[in-house]
């Protein structure tokens, strides 16, 4: 169930109706990229309604870094917080009429996802060098045969629930919203819009803390 894609019928685009999140994905990025440029022209010292929102989120994700990875993981301070932006602005363009959450997709989640998985392991070889890769073969090398598929699975694993889990929850939330807009216009959608921006902000925070948590885990090397 997709709401009519406005941006597309203006743009005239052909093909892109069938790919509601491509196009909406792209908003979000100019849109955040404009508000991070005008709130960096408009610094004060007395911060308006955006420099403070932007503040928050910003000490927020220093004092969950702080508790998660240390001192050290403040150089991924950037990545942390391209991800909750996007993610959370992602979550909750969906409640705008004729607009579509692009977490909504799997397409997105997944490669959101796979990014992660990605960034993991080359941090993990950079840091550590090939003596990353221990961490497959296990404690001694007769349970090599059957360490290897045991952590292979669960590695990737993680890309598989991370998105799977963004995916389901926006969805799944987007859907119900649709149907009590249907079926009752004007009560019930109010207290389910409380529960989206709650749950826009839950799973926001799940995606990254276990981002901080696969990276830290690189960054310590083989267990």
């Amino acid at each position: 169930m997709e709401e009519p894609i406005l941006l597309l019928n203006l743009l005239k685009i052909p093909g892109f109706e069938h790919y509601p999140h491509v196009p909406y994905t792209w908003l979000i990025m100019i849109l955040l990229t404009l508000v991070s440029f005008i709130v960096v022209r408009r610094l004060s010292l007395v911060p308006g309604p955006i420099q403070n929102a932007i503040e928050l989120v910003f000490l927020g994700l220093n004092n969950l870094i702080k508790d998660t990875m240390g001192e050290k993981g403040k150089a991924f301070m950037p990545l942390f917080i391209a991800e909750a932006l996007f993610i959370f602005t992602a979550n909750m363009i969906g409640v705008i009429p004729t607009f579509f959450s692009p977490t909504a997709d799997l397409n997105t989640t997944a490669a959101m996802a796979i990014c992660v998985f990605l960034l993991t392991h080359i941090i993990g070889v950079i840091t550590h060098g090939f003596k990353y890769l221990k961490q497959f073969l296990g404690p001694v090398w007769w349970l090599i045969p059957i360490f290897i598929p045991i952590e292979i699975i669960s590695h990737l694993s993680r890309p598989l629930s991370l998105s799977v889990r963004l995916f389901g929850n926006i969805r799944g939330e987007d859907l119900v919203l649709a149907i009590l807009l249907l079926l009752v216009p004007y009560l019930l959608p109010i207290p389910m819009l409380f529960l989206m921006i709650f749950t826009s902000l839950l799973q926001t925070f799940v995606f990254i803390l276990l981002t901080m948590l696969y990276i830290s885990g690189a960054l310590e090397g083989a267990h």
